[in-house]
């Protein structure tokens, strides 16, 4: 069989087929690629007007026990707007390294303006449950004591094949009522899409955390940081101390020395902060100068780590290098994210959220947003290291 096949046949239908008791849609060329060759590729998961939805946004992926893959979106059914609009939420898998795609499956269904969901974030808990918390109903902007935005989380026992209905946890994390002292005086908050984290490592091994922007009372447009986070398989919920102010979207990944590392969306230089008590406490927030950027929503990933048999310590990020929302790239950290380099682009054009995730075969994973025609399309990409450190090994050696 021949491994670079990906990058030079054009799109093989298939026949549909059974998967399980998922149908599976038909995909792209099936060639399987070996990490340990130099290999892209890439097909499209939702163009506008498919499934009888106008747009397709704000994309998360994630790799279950068994290899299945597991995407999730927003169906924003009547336009591209955010929420209040009407929108569903929807995930589909994939059992062959993302080459077939089961039907879209609804996480939470729309009802109306006001009654949508938006904004999913993934993980994988301990047990084996897949989470998704996501938020629905008014607007971030209008969001109000009398008529919050809210949060939510459903639960997948069955790998992503039927989930539970959507359980509110606004009070558990924010707002009036909330027993966090640190979080009631907010009127808003969202969950940053995309990935969450469960720790690997530690005394807090198996905590779920996700990052969320919130909204302080009597602030018109800031956005603060904190991390909520879960030490029962996502059953109760929990809030940290604040983790970046002036903050928006942000992401978190766990370092080799137990620390959490938090990054998080700015125009300009990127935002980060450190906690060394597994996400609760945090210390003095700085930014990124290589990573100067468009404001949008990025990714985080563990490629390797020594602790766990890697040769080196390798996080890769996602964001659009560029002030304006085009040429998503991956930037890699050597360091544990003191510094990143050469950024690589995934796609050369406009093109703005991204997720990220590692295969059970070594490759990679990306569900991206691309816009080429001005309305988002949602992309599936799978590579491996070999061909971004290629596409490295070219940057350098045009500066030098």
């Amino acid at each position: 069989m021949k491994l670079f096949r990906a990058l030079l046949l054009l799109p093989i239908l298939l026949s549909c087929q059974k998967n399980g008791e998922i149908p599976v849609v038909p995909a792209a060329d099936t060639v399987v690629c070996a990490a340990d060759t130099a290999f892209f590729y890439e097909q499209c998961i939702y163009r506008p007007g498919d499934y009888e939805s106008t747009n397709w946004r704000i994309p998360a992926i994630c790799t279950l026990p068994d290899g299945t893959l597991l995407i999730v979106n927003d169906k924003r059914k009547h336009n591209e707007g955010d929420l209040p609009e009407d929108i569903d939420i929807v995930s589909r898998r994939s059992t062959d390294n993302g080459r077939t795609w089961s039907e879209p499956v609804n996480i939470a269904v729309g009802t109306g303006y006001k009654h949508g969901f938006g904004d999913p974030a993934l993980v994988v808990a301990e047990n084996g449950d897949v989470i998704c918390v996501f938020v629905g109903g008014n607007g971030l902007w209008a969001s109000s004591a009398a008529d919050p935005i809210r949060s939510y989380v459903c639960r997948s026992t069955d790998g992503g094949i039927t989930w539970s209905e959507p359980q509110e946890i606004t009070e558990q994390i924010w707002g009036i009522h909330t027993v966090n002292s640190s979080t009631r005086r907010y009127k808003a908050s969202f969950f940053g899409s995309g990935n969450g984290l469960r720790l690997m490592r530690g005394e807090h091994k198996g905590r779920i955390l996700f990052a969320a922007a919130m909204r302080p009372t009597g602030d018109a447009y800031v956005l603060n940081n904190f991390v909520v986070y879960s030490d029962d398989n996502g059953a109760t919920w929990n809030v940290s101390e604040c983790a970046f102010t002036g903050g928006d979207e942000a992401k978190l990944m766990e370092l080799v020395d137990g620390r959490v590392l938090i990054s998080v969306r700015r125009s300009g230089e990127r935002g980060f902060n450190i906690s060394n008590d597994g996400g609760v406490t945090w210390g003095t927030q700085g930014t990124w100068p290589e990573m100067t950027t468009n404001a949008c929503n990025g990714d985080m990933l563990r490629f390797s780590a020594v602790d766990q048999g890697g040769e080196k310590n390798i996080l890769l990020h996602s964001i659009p290098n560029s002030m304006n929302r085009e040429n998503v790239s991956l930037f890699v950290s050597f360091d544990e994210g003191v510094s990143w380099q050469n950024p690589v682009t995934l796609f050369a054009g406009p093109s703005v959220y991204s997720s990220l995730t590692l295969l059970k075969d070594g490759t990679i994973g990306a569900y991206v947003e691309k816009n080429p025609d001005g309305a988002c399309e949602l992309w599936y990409m799978n590579f491996s290291y070999k061909w971004l450190e290629k596409q490295r090994e070219k940057i350098e050696s045009l500066s030098n």
